[in-house]
């Protein structure tokens, strides 16, 4: 077996290559793309035995996403995704300094894989349209947590000059109600200014259909109540700040929404989709980001074979499994499908 650590960069990798004694094999930096990875390619080939299969080469690498990883599984390799944080723990117990270097980084990935694999995952090679829906739910996820984060933002600005508002619309700074009120009443002289008729049309702009009345009159009471202020100078400024947090949390809502259909379209077309909808508590947002974190999924459309440009090493001949039917086992497909049984292939 072979073990390398891939230290990824946006321009080069560094990467290092070990046998199974731990013994380095090679040091090298390779360029980002085609000729990086037949470089690679060729130094793997070099050290590795005719009657090894490219299974046997095992990477360690801190991401399961991007052209190369995606590269690095087509070939066959056995990729191995490395939390950085993890990482990083290595790295303090293998460095008496702790200090960050690109070939001390791909040799602590490569020792990682070589001593202590069992504990990490190994990247699957999905279908083409898992990537899809892994990417617009982990992109839903993100923009949902980045919208969270600004709520909170909002929620500490408000604390400290207009506490009516956090009265009025509580945990819910992301809401329609509270969202369109703020812009319309940034400050506390704002809010008491405003009517209870001018409430009720901004509250229905804002796509408020039911309890109009009653809402607009919880809304203006607390508004109207007395509070402890700041200077005018100091409110008007804060007021500015809340209407671009407003106008910024406004946007985000709205693209989480977009998101949202797009993550319901795409795994919707997933062929697992069905299966894992029918397990208790799981919806088709919550289903695919299931999905998305899977380690093991359904490898319905082959990766792309990495083409003339980027050769993997040469494989021997011996029968391999053909597992074209195999379902690996999950939460979601463990008890709905045939399990996993290689067959010999036909010569």
């Amino acid at each position: 077996m072979l073990f390398l650590g891939d230290d990824w960069a946006e321009a080069h990798h560094d990467i290092e290559l070990q046998d199974e004694h731990g013994r380095v094999l090679k040091r090298r930096r390779l360029p980002e793309g085609v000729a990086g990875l037949t470089q690679l390619h060729e130094l793997i080939a070099d050290h590795l035995a005719d009657e090894d299969e490219p299974e046997s080469v095992l990477v360690g690498i801190e991401t399961d996403r991007g052209g190369w990883v995606h590269t690095l599984i087509a070939a066959g390799y056995t990729v191995y995704a490395i939390n950085p944080k993890q990482a990083a723990r290595y790295r303090e117990r293998l460095t008496t300094s702790g200090a960050k270097s690109d070939p001390g980084d791909a040799h602590v990935l490569a020792e990682i894989v070589r001593k202590d694999r069992e504990h990490h995952r190994v990247v699957a090679g999905d279908s083409e349209q898992a990537e899809v829906v892994k990417t617009v739910a982990r992109t839903h996820q993100t923009m949902i947590w980045t919208r969270q984060r600004q709520a909170n933002q909002l929620r500490s600005m408000l604390r400290e000059f207009y506490p009516a508002a956090l009265e009025a619309f509580g945990d819910d700074l992301a809401g329609r109600d509270s969202l369109a009120v703020l812009a319309a009443a940034p400050t506390p002289a704002a809010g008491r200014a405003l009517s209870r008729s001018r409430l009720v049309s901004v509250l229905r702009k804002a796509s408020r259909q039911r309890n109009l009345q009653a809402r607009a009159e919880e809304i203006s009471t607390v508004l109207h109540a007395e509070h402890l202020g700041l200077s005018d100078a100091l409110t008007d400024a804060y007021g500015a700040s809340v209407k671009s947090l407003v106008a910024v949390l406004t946007t985000m809502v709205e693209q989480v929404q977009v998101l949202e259909g797009e993550v319901e379209r795409c795994f919707g077309q997933h062929p697992d989709a069905e299966i894992i909808t029918s397990q208790p508590g799981l919806g088709v947002v919550l289903g695919a980001r299931v999905l998305a974190e899977s380690a093991t999924t359904r490898t319905a459309t082959p990766m792309p074979s990495p083409g003339a440009t980027t050769p993997g090493p040469a494989r021997s001949r011996r029968p391999r499994a053909n597992n074209a039917s195999c379902w690996l086992a999950t939460p979601e497909t463990n008890g709905s499908r045939t399990p996993c049984i290689s067959r010999p292939s036909q010569r």
